[in-house]
Order: C-alpha cells, then sequence, then structure tokens
C-alpha cells in the first residue's frame, strides 16, 4: 500500500523523480479524484495537485474531503503539502521556506469535516498541535541535512479567496499573531487529522501581503516566485520522503481513539 502521500499546491504539479508512474482514479463518496502514482526509492508515494492537472480548480473550490479521502484510501499515513503563501512578518520574506505550526481559520463556506451528518457520529478532533510533530521533524531534517534554511515555526492565516486580501484584513491578521496568508490549508489538515493522516506542509512565501508589498499583488508574481525556488522545494520533499521511518511514533494515528469503532473508515466507501 501507498505509504505517503503528497500535495503540491501552486506551481507544483509533478515531482519528475518518481519512477512506475501512473494515474489511478480514485472513486470517493465525494467523487472521482486522479492521483498519480510511483515508486521513489521503493517507497510508494501517491501525488495530487491540489488545483488540478492544468491549475484550473481555485482554492474555495477546491474538493478537500474528495482529495482526503482518495489519498486515505489508497494507503496514505503520511501527507507532505506544498503551497504559496504571502508574509505578514518581515523577517519570512519572499523565497522562503517556512513550515507552519499553527493556523487561524478565516474561511467561510468549506465543509471542514466528514462527520457532519450524525450518521457517522461526530467528533471534536484535538487540533493542539495541529501539523504533524513528527512529520515537521522530518522536512527539518531534511533541510539541515540540504543545508537548506527553513523556518520551523510560523502561524498561517488561511482566508477563502480566490480574491487577495485587503491591507485592513492584513493587519487585523498581524494584530491576532498571524506571520502568513494563504488559502489551502484550511479544511486540508482538519481532514487528514479526521482520517488519522500525519500532515505537515511546506509554505513558500511569494510576497509580501497587501499593505506590507510596495505593489499591487499578481498571481503571475506568485507563479514566478514558486517557478524559480521550485527545484529546491522537490529536493527538500524527496528528501523529507527518504527520511519517513517505517513506524510512525506520534499522535496522529490516533486521532479517533475516543470513537471507538465510529471512526474507523466509515467516511471513506
Amino acid at each position: 500500500m501507498t505509504k505517503i502521500g503528497i500535495i503540491g499546491g501552486t506551481g507544483v504539479y509533478d515531482l519528475m523523480t518518481l519512477s512506475g508512474v501512473s494515474d489511478e482514479d480514485v472513486k470517493t463518496d465525494y467523487g472521482t479524484v486522479k492521483l498519480q502514482m510511483g515508486i521513489y526509492k521503493g517507497i510508494q508515494i501517491a501525488f495530487l495537485p491540489r488545483h488540478g492537472e492544468k491549475h484550473d480548480v481555485p482554492p474555495h473550490r477546491v474538493n478537500y474531503r474528495g482529495n482526503i479521502s482518495a489519498l486515505k484510501k489508497v494507503g496514505v499515513e503520511r501527507i507532505i503539502a506544498t503551497g504559496a503563501v504571502g508574509s505578514l512578518n518581515l523577517e519570512m520574506r519572499p523565497g522562503e521556506f517556512i513550515l507552519p505550526d499553527q493556523f487561524i481559520d478565516f474561511t467561510k463556506n468549506r465543509v471542514q469535516t466528514f462527520f457532519e451528518d450524525g450518521a457517522k457520529g461526530f467528533v471534536h478532533v484535538d487540533m493542539t498541535n495541529p501539523y504533524c510533530l513528527e512529520t515537521r521533524k522530518i522536512i527539518i531534517d531534511a533541510a539541515k541535512s540540504l543545508e537548506m534554511p527553513v523556518k520551523t515555526r510560523g502561524t498561517y492565516v488561511c482566508t477563502e479567496g480566490p480574491r487577495f486580501e485587503t491591507p485592513a484584513e492584513i493587519k487585523m491578521y498581524s494584530h491576532i499573531g498571524g506571520d502568513l496568508v494563504g488559502m489551502t490549508t484550511v479544511p486540508e489538515v482538519i481532514l487528514a487529522r479526521e482520517t488519522e493522516i500525519c500532515y505537515a506542509s511546506i509554505a513558500m512565501v511569494t510576497n509580501f501581503a497587501a499593505g506590507i508589498s510596495p505593489t499591487p499583488l499578481t498571481h503571475a508574481e506568485v507563479l514566478e516566485a514558486m517557478r524559480q525556488n521550485n527545484e529546491n522545494l522537490k529536493t527538500l520533499i524527496i528528501k523529507a520522503v527518504e527520511l519517513v521511518p517505517d513506524e510512525r511514533n506520534c499522535d496522529c494515528q490516533n486521532a479517533l481513539e475516543e470513537l471507538g469503532s465510529l471512526g474507523q473508515g466509515k467516511y471513506l466507501s
């Protein structure tokens, strides 16, 4: 079974280093999801471009439940996700990699749970450490071995999109403790926890946010920044994959323990 899932955000549409690559259409309760399946040094990997192969799915329309369900169905135990972010923090500059350790949710219209109708029960999933501590450490160790600088903490403010934020919003987010602003970590990180999948994110700063940046923001600017640092990002991901242990040693795998038999895969049929 596949053990590692890679979710590619803006600018990351393949890993290019997998062998035996094949496309697999995975049927879920939330629609059919196409995964790119492959092998790297004997490790089975499922790759998923979050915004579609042609980047034609905006963040507020991503099938988050379908994506996480599909990864769970093919046996993924650990997800490394990527995403482009704007910076609210002058110490987190364009081109830098940040590993978020907390998030603040400002999304509006996204279903954030697999347990919404009562038929499967419900769960108040713990998000004290929303991003898997073990997987974050793996990425940190990978960066150290590559002598690649990463910032190991940051609070990700997730907005609904697809528009960019106003300077007034950015000012507020900064005042309440935000460091980064993006449009995709929620509900992805929550759904991963509900499926007991480890989840960590590598956020790449592409620009300073509105009111901090001296020029108006454009999507082309984001894409160009991702293009320039894309190979470094892929190198970091692949190195992290090499360091993933055979067994998990974190609490993510027991996130639904309080439910007994209720949560064990019933949302995946």
